[in-house]
């Protein structure tokens, strides 16, 4: 795949994460797991780049006597989410095109 799509992709996908309830790490790596692999050293860019953008924020917490970082989708994160699914209504539509040679 493409690596500037995935990049996209990824993104989406940790916000989509993060829809459901704030989360860390490591719990971000377990959730996406069954959809796709993401290392801790392609998250933590990813997640540093949505908080720079206002699509996510983070916050610390004490867990077992350690600071843990807890991320959280922000409205902005949230409208994100829905114009990558506009965006991949778009992409369907042009993969009907591609797939049917331009009959209908």
């Amino acid at each position: 795949m493409d690596t500037q799509l995935k990049k996209g992709l990824l993104d989406v996908c940790v916000l989509s994460v993060l829809r459901e309830q704030p989360s860390y790490g490591y719990k971000i790596i377990a959730d996406m797991a069954p959809y796709t692999a993401i290392s801790e050293s392609t998250l933590y860019p990813i997640l540093k780049r949505l908080e720079g953008a206002g699509l996510v924020t983070v916050h610390s917490r004490e867990y077992n006597g350690r600071l843990r970082k807890y991320y959280a989708v922000t409205d902005a994160g949230l409208a994100r989410i829905d114009d990558f699914l506009e965006d991949m209504r778009e992409v369907e539509r042009i993969c009907a095109l591609i797939r049917d040679g331009g009959k209908q």
